[in-house]
């Protein structure tokens, strides 16, 4: 029985390329304003909470859809988002943890990934005063690694901003699929996001400089441990005090 064309495409499609794997970098975190003369015993703060990509790109190429699970006091605690960007907005007073589960698409991975945020609305600085100009900005930088991406996932975002793709392996080529339209790449980036003005900037190049510095201090702890070692390996035995004798 012969195969038909398609088949053979479907295939090639989802052929896992060995010694491969693309990552791509998140943020995800809160932005909490303080509502000042606004503010009530239950609505003191206005907050969003959120996923983007590393440098505000589009993450809907990877990620399908984002639920966000709320505290049980909340109407309708589970909050589904369907396309990017990828964020909730809501009001409260308290603090609480945040569950967000991503969704890929179906030639990425069939499994969810859980993400946990701790939302916060007050200054962590017990000096530091409420504002209602500045926010509250709290987030953290990952990075989401998909070993022996299929085929057709490579061949679909290698050029896209929000992923880092490497070389190929030897003797890999890659299936064509359709040319993604430029305008609808950038409709789900947050470069224009209205709160983008608070995002931190986060970037390869600064994780490996804090990487760098990280490990010159290990360096520069452990050489003095064992100086200090040397020095008690080399002390000479104590003499007693005329007092001992």
């Amino acid at each position: 029985m012969l195969k038909s064309s398609d088949d053979s495409e479907k295939k090639n499609l989802t052929r896992k390329v060995k010694d491969s794997e693309i990552s791509v970098p998140i943020v995800y975190g809160n932005i909490a304003f303080w509502l000042g003369k606004k503010a009530s015993e239950y609505q003191s703060h206005k907050w969003t909470v959120y996923v983007r990509g590393a440098a505000n790109e589009d993450l809907g190429v990877v990620i399908k859809r984002a639920s966000f699970q709320l505290h049980s006091s909340f109407n309708n605690p589970t909050r589904i988002v369907e396309s990017p960007p990828f964020e909730l907005s809501e009001s409260g007073w308290g603090e609480f943890e945040i569950v967000i589960t991503l969704h890929f698409h179906s030639d990425v991975t069939d499994k969810p990934l859980h993400l946990y945020h701790h939302l916060k609305l007050y200054p962590g600085d017990e000096s530091g005063s409420l504002s209602t100009k500045k926010p509250v900005v709290v987030e953290s930088y990952d990075e989401i690694v998909f070993p022996e991406p299929s085929e057709g996932f490579l061949s679909r975002v290698k050029d896209h901003p929000a992923v880092n793709v490497p070389r190929l392996p030897a003797g890999v080529t890659l299936p064509p699929v359709p040319m993604e339209d430029v305008d609808k790449r950038k409709r789900g980036d947050t470069n224009d996001h209205p709160l983008s003005q608070w995002f931190a900037n986060f970037s390869e190049a600064d994780e490996l400089l804090k990487l760098a510095g990280a490990r010159q201090q290990v360096q520069a702890h452990i050489a003095r441990l064992r100086r200090q070692l040397s020095l008690m390996d080399g002390q000479p035995p104590q003499l007693k005090s005329a007092s001992d004798l």
